[in-house]
């Protein structure tokens, strides 16, 4: 009489035993993703991809407004684990909120499913954007520190790139609408100089190209004063104008779509040309 018991008792434990694997399975880290040192996640989320380069940002501020940040930017994906409940929409915010004031920063937008708040440490503007989605199953993640892209390019990377595929585009920095060429892309006309020296047989075209912010007649002049300050400075660095050429193609010849932000800054720049 007591075997339908024993029966039912190890069968009872067996499902417990199948379903523990199920449990205990967890989602792992993207490969070589982390949490952003400023700012942790959320309890029992996993991080399904993320990003780290220079890039321009839009944020969601106060008044329906934006504004676009350019500097170097962390984006984190993640999702919520299996089997575990759902935080809301709200939490997740709270969270990030509480989070950016305990840096002494200062909430700049919080609503629906968008957080964007402002943290200055160590004298720099670090920027943070949350957006939540499927009602708190997944959210992501943007860290900004606001500054200019560093430029890396080599002079012998020029040369590479003109020999292989007879231009190169550069991004050197100009404040918004002029000509005047930033302090820190001094580096990447010194390369330039450095190329043109290394080479003495070859000419370049130094070419400006712009987004469409703009009317076309402005950012084509606009393009062709940008170029005209490169060739300046190149010819300020020792070397004969007669090498050189200055043309500005303005909004003529992008080579991303301008509908982004992340576009605009790619077709923002000055390429040099072999001649």
């Amino acid at each position: 009489m007591r075997f339908p018991k024993l029966i039912v008792m190890i069968s009872v434990l067996g499902l417990v035993l199948a379903a523990a694997p199920a449990i205990l399975a967890q989602e792992k880290d993207a490969e070589n993703c982390k949490d952003h040192p400023m700012f942790s996640r959320m309890k029992n989320f996993y991080i399904s991809e993320c990003e780290n380069n220079f890039d321009a940002v839009e944020f969601n501020v106060q008044n329906g407004e934006t504004k676009t940040v350019e500097g170097q930017k962390t984006k984190l994906v993640y999702r919520l684990q299996d089997g575990v409940p759902t935080p809301s929409v709200l939490q997740i915010r709270r969270n990030y909120s509480n989070a950016a004031k305990s840096l002494g920063g200062t909430i700049l937008y919080d609503e629906d499913w968008n957080l964007t708040a402002k943290v200055v440490r160590n004298g720099k503007e670090v920027w943070l954007k949350v957006q939540v989605f499927n009602d708190g199953f997944q959210y992501e993640l943007i860290v900004l520190e606001v500054g200019e892209m560093v430029q890396e390019v080599t002079a012998d990377a020029m040369y590479n790139a003109l020999s292989k595929d007879g231009f190169m585009a550069l991004y050197i920095n100009f404040d918004t609408g002029k000509a005047e060429i930033k302090p820190e892309s001094a580096g990447t006309v010194d390369q330039i100089v450095a190329l043109l020296k290394g080479h003495s047989d070859l000419k370049i075209s130094i070419e400006g190209h712009t987004d469409n912010v703009g009317t076309p007649a402005s950012n084509k002049a606009l393009s062709e004063q940008r170029a005209k300050a490169v060739m300046d400075a190149v010819v300020k660095g020792g070397l004969e104008v007669s090498r050189l050429a200055a043309v500005g193609w303005g909004q003529e010849k992008p080579i991303a779509d301008n509908r982004s932000e992340d576009g605009r800054a790619k077709n923002r720049r000055v390429e040099i040309v072999k001649k």
